[in-house]
């Protein structure tokens, strides 16, 4: 009985050990935040720079300039998180979709693992989170001020910012758990800097006496592309509410409820704020829309006022963001919880910030297809190092569960990054597979997938028998479709069966018929 007191006792203090050496995991993970709008990325926007704490994350870890997703939108990136596979195998292709929270995910596989998981802000995923020790999440989209969430025991609202609530939250479970013999993996997640973009009063000024850099595609018209680039409903143009998007006034005569793609969430948000938070929004607002009105501006100069307005709070909601990193990263370093926490950044995709005149995200063009990652590993990654290999939001429960020293299932369709990370040379992947489900459906960008190699991509909007293909390296703005150009003829016979391998190896048999004329009529006019 002694003795098998003693290997009891050998057995309770060897796990604690082999929990104590593993590391922990904070995943911060934001909405919509392209990596041109991080400082560390060096985009058009770096003299604005918003993003210091995420800019010192990376001085301090790895940031992946090759960062894609496999379905630019928001539900889909996530669930493709949680389950290391596609949206066609993991059932949550759009956002209409409802996550089946009964397969396999990563949380669940570290709570086996012997690791406490939580999960905090936006999921995003319709169905109540599993997997977690505690969760608290944003029912739907969330909103930016006096949000509710729901709990396993309900929901309850809380008045104050969304970043800063969430962050709160992280922090007081952080402050509970962090120090149990079980190492933690905590998933905190933003509503911000998503549409519509609604900034903390304390940023309402923020950016007021610049003027912010516009892309050079600004006034693209999509000449040369394939016909879904001209019917999409997402350019600032034609689509971003004055009123609903940006809080502006109606002008000209124009009516606010009518028009295409409209997003009313952030209006109905402004009914739901206290007196002192709406007298302070319309403290900041009221003088600049009545500026406008007296302006008379049409044309370009009304593009230009709406991006101003557009990028200026996008902005102010990153800033946002980032201060609340700044604040989880303190934490760490006041704790010391720094020396064992892997500290992860990373946006469930892209998102267009005036490039090619659009707002929204959802192609598989550059800017909406890549994602930021940035990752600070203690000890183990080399500070300021920059990866370009091409990975992809797919490897994240791999490396998740790599890190924890648990097994990687075989039916997981990703790679661990671990050896990334750890600066090792590896044979990484050539080409990434990508393909878009929501059509038709809000902005109306069409169906579509595609291969991506370091060089070239080719893309097939299928139902409406369209193709493009770019050389990324003459055209990194992707400019001039080279489809039908025969410099690029052999190239593009050998990405086509590439392309076609890569959907049987990703077991990809969703429908990607042609549809019929009268169908593709419905949505080209043109075709008559």
């Amino acid at each position: 009985m002694f003795r098998a007191f003693l290997v009891l006792c050998c057995l309770c203090i060897s796990t604690q050990s082999f929990a104590a050496e593993r590391p922990n995991i904070l995943f911060l993970f934001t909405d919509d935040h392209a990596p041109h709008a991080i400082g560390a990325y060096k985009g058009f926007l770096e003299k604005v720079n918003p993003t210091p704490n995420i800019d010192k994350l990376a001085a301090e870890g790895m940031l992946f300039k090759n960062s894609f997703c496999t379905n630019s939108i928001c539900g889909p990136s996530r669930a493709v998180i949680l389950t290391g596979k596609h949206s066609h195998i993991n059932g949550f292709m759009t956002n209409r979709d409802l996550f089946n929270g009964d397969q396999q995910t990563f949380p669940k596989l570290l709570q086996k693992a012997g690791y406490k998981t939580a999960m905090i802000g936006k999921w995003h995923l319709s169905s109540d989170p599993q997997g977690f020790d505690h969760w608290k999440v944003l029912p739907g989209q969330g909103d930016y001020y006096n949000p509710a969430f729901k709990t396993p025991k309900g929901r309850e609202q809380v008045e104050g910012y969304c970043t800063d609530i969430v962050t709160d939250m992280a922090l007081d479970w952080l402050k509970q758990n962090a120090n149990s013999d079980k190492p933690f993996m905590l998933m905190c997640q933003h509503k911000a800097p998503h549409r519509t973009w609604m900034p903390p009063i304390r940023h309402l000024h923020l950016y007021d006496d610049i003027t912010i850099p516009e892309p050079k595609t600004l006034f693209d018209q999509w000449e040369d592309n394939a016909s879904p680039a001209r019917h999409a409903e997402m350019s600032i143009d034609g689509y971003m509410n004055l009123v609903y998007d940006v809080f502006g006034p109606p002008i000209n005569g124009w009516d606010p409820n009518v028009g295409k793609s409209m997003d009313k969430s952030g209006f109905r948000n402004l009914k739901k704020m206290t007196p002192e938070q709406l007298k302070a929004w319309n403290a900041a607002f009221d003088p600049k829309n009545e500026a406008l009105k007296k302006a008379g501006l049409t044309g370009k100069d009304l593009v230009r006022w709406k991006y101003q307005r557009y990028m200026k709070n996008y902005l102010r909601c990153v800033k946002g963001v980032d201060e609340n990193i700044g604040r989880m990263l303190a934490y760490l370093k006041e704790t010391g919880l720094d020396k064992n926490t892997i500290v992860i950044y990373s946006s469930d995709q892209g998102f267009y910030l005036g490039d090619h005149g659009w707002y929204d995200k959802r192609w598989m063009y550059e800017e909406s297809f890549k994602m930021p990652l940035i990752v600070k590993w203690p000890g183990v990654t080399k500070p300021g190092t920059v990866n370009t290999d091409m990975v992809q939001n797919l490897d994240y429960a791999e490396t998740f569960l790599d890190i924890a020293g648990a097994a990687i299932p075989d039916d997981m369709q990703g790679r661990s990054l671990v050896p990334l990370l750890k600066g090792q040379n590896t044979d990484w992947r050539n080409a990434l597979y990508y393909h878009y489900f929501e059509f038709p459906s809000v902005h109306m960008v069409a169906k579509h997938f595609g291969i991506r190699t370091q060089r070239f991509k080719l893309i097939r909007f299928y139902q409406f028998d369209e193709w493009e293909f770019y050389d990324l390296e003459q055209d990194p703005e992707e400019l001039t479709n080279q489809y039908n150009n025969p410099k690029y003829a052999d190239v593009i016979a050998q990405l086509k069966p590439q392309l076609m391998e890569l959907r049987k190896t990703y077991k990809d048999d969703s429908d990607i018929s042609v549809m019929p004329l009268e169908w593709r009529k419905k949505y080209r006019p043109e075709l008559d």
